[in-house]
Order: C-alpha cells, then structure tokens, then sequence
C-alpha cells in the first residue's frame, strides 16, 4: 500500500471497493475487498504471533503502544488528513482525533500492568484456610474489532490498545465508509517494528461477519440491526461480544439550568461531528418556564454556525459534511416527516447541492408521533419539546427502546444527580454533553438496544480482553487429605464434626446435640 499527503490510497491487485468523499463525492481512493479466505490467513497470522506477545508481559507491551503513540504524533497530520478526506469533517472536528489517541494510549500504558497483575484472594472459612488463591488474568487469543465510520480513527483507538495491552492479538475491520485513516495507522505498528499482532483488513459486510467467524471475541461498535446480527452469530460460535449500538439521547433542561451552559451544551452537544455522534443530543425536553428563551437562543447560536469542510486547515468552519448520502436522507426523512405532522423549523432543514451536506436544523412543536423525536437521526437536527415538569421529562426520556446516555442540566447538583438515577440509559453527564466516553474510569455502555456490555471502566477497560483463570495452591501440602481415599468411619466422624463446629452459629448445632 502507498500513500501521499493529497492523493488517494492505491493497491496492485484484486478486487477493490471505492472509498468516495463526502466533500463533493469524488473518488478518494481504492482499498481492498477482502474475503473470507484473506481473513482466514490474517487470523492465522495473528494467532501464530500471540503466545509471544503474550509472554512480554503487560510492561513491555505497554512500551510499543507508547512507541506507537510517538508514530502516531509523527504523523499526526498526514493521518488527520487521510480522516478529514474521507470523512468530511471540519478541521476543528478532524483535529479532536488525535487528541483521543494520546489520552487512550497514556491511559493505558500507565495502569495496564497492575491491572493485569495476579489478584490475591482471601480464602472464606477455617476449612479452606490451607489455600493459597489467586485469578491470573489470560487474554483472548484473538479479538475482533468492527468500528463504524463517524470517527475513523478514534473509534478503533478506544477498543484495541486496551485489547493489545491485554496480551491478545486483534483482527480490526474499519467501516467501508472511512477506512483509510486506520488502514495507515496499523501500518504504523508494523512500521515501528512491533510483533506482528495487529492486522486491518478492509471490505464490506461479509469482511466483518468473516471477521466475527474468525476470533474467540468481537467488540462492534455501530448499529442496532447489525449488533443483534453479531450477537446471534458470537452466541452461535460461544465467543462472548461487547456491543455498543445505537442511541437517542435525550437531554433534560430543568427551569433552574445556567441557560448560557445550556444553550452552548446543547448547540455543541446536538451538532458536534455534525451530530454523528453515538452521544450526541438527539433530542430536548425543556421546562416550560424557561422554554421559550431558550429555543430563540439557540436558534440564533445555530444559525451562526459555519458549515463546510475547511480543508486548508483554517478552523474557518464549524461543522463539516455527512458521512454518506445515505445519512443525508434518513436525517431528511426525519425533518419532512416533522414537518408533515406540525413540527415548526427555525432553521435550516435543506441539503446541501454539492456533497453530503445538511443544515444544521432546529426543529419545534414536535412530539413522539415524530421519527426525529423516536428514532437514532444521527445529524445535525435539535428537536425541542416542551415540559411542564420532571415527571414527565423523566417519561418522556425514558419512552424509548434505546438506552445510550442522556444528560441532566440545572444548578442544584442534587437534583440533577437525582433525576439522573431514574433515566434508563447507561451513563448520565450533569450540566454536560458527549463527556461519558472520554471518563476513562467509568463505564460506557449501553441498555436496552443500546447494546451489551461496556468499553470503558478502570481495570475493566483491559481486563474485559481477558479469560479468568483461577489458581488453588497449598499452604501446607500433606501426604494425604482426611477425605481422600480410602474413606473410613473414623475420617467421616471427624469431618462431620469439623463442619458443625466450624460452620454452626449457635453451640448445640456446633457439638451436634439432637434437636428437642
């Protein structure tokens, strides 16, 4: 594979797919189409290479994910290039991306290894206190990863330097959509000389569901109808899945929200990426009481955002194109479908000529009759509902089959923490937005169709790559256990009686007197 700064991505020989630009629709380069047969021997590949790369241990390992990291930054802009083509982001969108890259990877490097370390444990009653216990953490030979196209590097950047950490090697399948971005950067493992234990292969569905076919466990990120298609295949194969799908985040503004927070949480939170954001606010419930200037204010802060794809690297634009036309249609089908049912818009609400472009869009008088208010959009839309109070904010929020995250907006940080724990979603920020994913220590995951499993969580963040294997030794090893064989009248006695003694809580159990 070659690459330049400007030109696209090009490859010798075989079956290919075209990589299109959402800034105008141009070709932006050729990959691979990769089939069942390719995946099979990069497995193998893979699998050949793990046991070593397991034996480092968790230290040195870390060390060439901090070597990769440098690689990482040393092309930082080449890469964040190769995103913005493919993608058609703004700059200030496209430049976020190697932000999470050295947040992940320092992250991990630092607290892999005593994650990964032997854990003591206590054993329970005076019977077993000869034992010595311990679970040794041992990793998934080979890990999957299937990420979406939102964020093309960001994505696999929050899964595999945790599962490479781990000790496992990882088969990763980027969207068809933005693979060129991650193609590179798995170059760049091989490029710093680390064991060969990450490979990128490229294509389209069948790619990823001969991925899912290949590994002992999958972590997907991406839609609802193709996470519930991996899961019955990773239930099929006994292989555990990690699945993070879609959402439809709601965010609640109580009447006694700092309103300028708000407005800007709400306005960056909705359009962000240009709303391509599994987190991003889909849709608002406002109190009544401060409805009203609210939606002017963030009608006029949405109507100054600049749209476009900056890609002389000004910062001049604000948010940049769709991902596809695809996208472009479900996000206008949502809108007109408002609209033919009484929804009002303030602003925007049409499509660009050229390319993948939608306004952002602020939309009112809408209700849950409406798809952009029930179903993932995953745009640059803000429908605003009003609420005459919590009870029904909670209601509302919670009338839907998705359970990604949401967020809480008022001054009393009780009781935004409190409405927080009644909302049926797996994480909940406080006077905040599209924060949850970047906490490190905490988990992120979805309920209901949202998904199954976390990515995130402290040690869990590492230890979710790994099998746990449990160790019994002994304290003292006899020659013999009083309840091995031969058994005798005299052993049985003497174990019967040490199990009254030991495990009875009052003294005529303990000494086995008859009951009255």
């Amino acid at each position: 594979m070659t690459t330049t700064q400007s030109g696209p991505i090009t490859h010798d020989a075989g079956e290919t797919f075209e990589v299109r630009s959402p800034i105008d629709g141009s070709v932006a380069a050729r990959l691979p189409l990769h089939g069942p047969d390719h995946v099979a021997a990069a497995a193998a590949r893979l699998r050949a290479a793990q046991p070593a790369w397991e034996d480092l241990g968790p230290k040195q390992r870390c060390k060439y994910l901090l070597q990769w990291l440098d690689w990482i930054m040393d092309n930082e802009r080449r890469l964040l290039d190769l995103v913005q083509k493919e993608s058609g982001k703004s700059w200030g969108d496209t430049s976020f991306e190697s932000v999470v890259a050295v947040q992940i990877i320092n992250y991990v490097a630092k607290h892999a290894p005593k994650w990964l370390a032997d854990v003591k444990v206590k054993p329970d009653g005076l019977l077993n206190k000869t034992k010595r216990l311990k679970v040794h953490a041992r990793p998934y030979p080979l890990v999957g990863v299937i990420t979406p196209w939102n964020f093309p590097l960001t994505m696999p950047l929050l899964d595999i330097p945790f599962a490479l950490a781990a000790g496992a090697a990882v088969l990763s399948k980027p969207s068809e959509v933005t693979p060129l971005a991650w193609s590179e950067a798995a170059r760049g493992w091989q490029e710093i000389g680390a064991p060969h234990v990450l490979e990128c292969v490229t294509g389209l569905g069948a790619t990823g569901a001969a991925v899912v076919d290949q590994v002992d466990m999958i972590q997907f990120t991406g839609s609802t109808r193709t996470g519930r298609a991996i899961a019955v295949r990773a239930a099929e194969r006994l292989i555990p899945a990690s699945l993070e799908l879609g959402g439809k985040d709601a965010m609640i503004v109580l009447d006694d929200a700092d309103l300028d927070r708000a407005v800007n949480g709400a306005v960056w939170g909705g359009l962000f990426n240009a709303g391509q954001v599994c987190i991003s606010v889909e849709r608002l419930y406002v109190h009544e009481g401060i409805y009203d200037e609210f939606v002017s204010r963030v009608s006029e802060k949405v109507a100054a955002i600049r749209q476009g794809t900056d890609t002389d690297h000004s910062f001049t634009n604000d948010i940049g194109a769709m991902a596809t036309p695809a996208q472009v249609d479900i996000v206008d089908k949502h809108v007109q479908d408002a609209l033919a049912k009484g929804a009002r818009v303030l602003t925007g609400g049409t499509r660009g000529e050229v390319g993948n472009y939608y306004a952002p869009t602020v939309l009112v008088d809408v209700d849950h009759n409406m798809a952009c208010m029930t179903e993932e959009t995953f745009g640059p839309t803000l429908p605003i509902m009003k609420v005459g109070s919590e009870e029904e904010a909670v209601r509302l929020a919670n009338d839907s089959p998705y359970g990604l995250a949401g967020s809480v907006w008022s001054r009393d940080a009780k009781r935004a923490e409190a409405l927080a724990k009644r909302l049926d979603t797996g994480g909940v920020t406080l006077n905040n937005a599209l924060t949850g994913v970047a906490q490190m220590g905490v988990p992120f995951g979805g309920w209901k169709s949202s998904g199954m499993g976390a990515r995130n969580g402290g040690a869990y963040s590492v230890r979710k790559y790994t099998r746990q294997q449990a160790l019994v030794g002994e304290r003292v090893a006899m020659k013999s256990e009083m309840n091995w064989y031969p058994t005798t009248p005299e052993n049985a006695g003497k174990m019967a009686k040490a199990v009254r003694l030991l495990g009875m809580h009052d003294w005529r159990r303990r000494f086995g007197k008859p009951a009255r």
